[in-house]
């Protein structure tokens, strides 16, 4: 479905075939890599149906989706930059294929905003950010699972050094006064997120 998705969308500015095959190609290795536990395919599909959802909300669509498959393009949990890495290998991807620069830039700050997923003045980066974690408001078996796959990603580190890694991101998003910036999500996930982080946060602790 994915393939479908990137294919289409980037006909719309690319009609060099091999190019368009190379480019899903390598989008692929990367989310499929066997380090990956939950920043994979099937979260680009999770993001991609939040998306969907609100898409009537949405101004510009396109550069949305190639937000969504650019994102995690680079994910190396021993490094603190891969949004940024991220949004730079978007950059020269969206440059070959002719997207127009104005809306380049625009997707390599709504990648570099999943890093804090502060609110943004731009709409579109609010919707997309509060896709992007919409994992934290699902059922508890879900959220739970979802746990579990980051640690798992996170294998490097012993679990006293986890711990403490985690328990800091965690307490970064119940400090903030809204998790989810936009209204749909908002109402959708943010008290079930609010739960569920502050039950993993108590599991840490024990």
């Amino acid at each position: 479905m994915l393939k479908e998705v990137f294919e289409n969308l980037i006909e719309n500015y690319c009609h060099d075939h091999q190019l368009r095959l190379k480019l899903w190609d390598e989008i692929e290795i990367a989310y499929t890599s066997e380090s990956r536990y939950y920043h994979n395919l099937h979260h680009l599909v999770s993001v991609y149906h939040e998306l969907k959802a609100v898409e009537d909300q949405i101004y510009d669509f396109d550069t949305i989706l190639f937000t969504l498959f650019y994102h995690d393009f680079v994910y190396d949990p021993l490094e603190s930059d891969n949004e940024l890495q991220s949004a730079i290998v978007a950059r020269e991807r969206l440059a070959k294929v002719g997207f127009p620069i104005l809306l380049i830039e625009r997707c390599y700050e709504q990648i570099v905003a999943t890093h804090g997923h502060h609110r943004s003045v731009e709409n579109d980066t609010n919707l997309f950010t509060d896709a992007d974690l919409s994992v934290l408001g699902k059922d508890w078996s879900i959220y739970l699972e979802y746990g579990q796959q980051i640690r798992k990603e996170y294998h490097a580190y012993p679990d006293e050094v986890y711990r403490i890694g985690r328990s800091k991101v965690l307490k970064h998003f119940l400090a903030m006064e809204r998790i989810y910036k936009t209204a749909h999500f908002y109402q959708l996930y943010e008290k079930n997120a609010r739960k569920n982080m502050q039950n993993e946060l108590e599991l840490l602790m024990d």
